[in-house]
């Protein structure tokens, strides 16, 4: 269904983003993700520079590498296009993020790595939806693990609702499916 048509209007800005998964001979696996930002008319930055029409304001890559645990086993970064001198300063950091889990509190890691002028808000943003792109590049990630919980994309958006008709169909042991209760703490013995 296409968007409803919009009110007048020019354009001003894009920004292509753009990912690719790759499994790798050795059994890594990697994401490549690219961030390209332009404008449909020349402009200057004061004191920086003056881009032309459709001329890159921003152009990143990053490639991550990573196992079938979904740790980051290497980062390589290229900015082939920034605005600012001191943009590339932020790639050393980058290296921080090796070690750590594509997984829950993704964005809470990037944060605590490269928060702030630690790192480069481009990059933190194709870092942002890299995990999504690295769970849907290893199709493993849709199993059902064995140890009795749901994988963990469930629960996590209207489509895969324990309670609706996705999961019904396609996962149908967890289908309504809710977490454990925690165990009471044991009562201590009086003295």
């Amino acid at each position: 269904m296409p968007l409803p048509a919009p009110a007048p209007r020019r354009p001003m800005h894009t920004r292509r983003v753009e990912y690719q998964g790759f499994q790798r001979d050795d059994g890594l696996w990697e994401i490549e993700g690219e961030l390209h930002d332009s404008k449909p008319h020349a402009f200057e930055i004061p004191g920086e520079g003056r881009w032309e029409a459709g001329e890159a304001v921003h152009h990143m890559r990053i490639r991550v590498t990573f196992d079938e645990t979904m740790v980051i086993r290497g980062i390589d970064v290229a900015m082939d296009a920034f605005p600012h001198d001191p943009c590339p300063s932020a790639l050393p950091n980058m290296q921080r993020m090796v070690g750590e889990v594509l997984g829950r509190g993704w964005r809470q890691t990037i944060q605590r790595h490269l928060g702030h002028v630690a790192g480069c808000t481009h990059l933190r943003e194709l870092l942002f939806n890299l995990a999504t792109a690295a769970f849907q590049t290893r199709s493993e990630s849709f199993a059902a693990h064995g140890d009795g919980l749901p994988p963990p994309h469930l629960g996590q958006c209207r489509g895969w609702d324990f309670n609706g008709p996705v999961v019904e169909k396609v996962y149908p042991m967890f289908f309504r499916w809710q977490p454990p209760a925690p165990k009471a703490p044991p009562a201590s013995a009086a003295p």
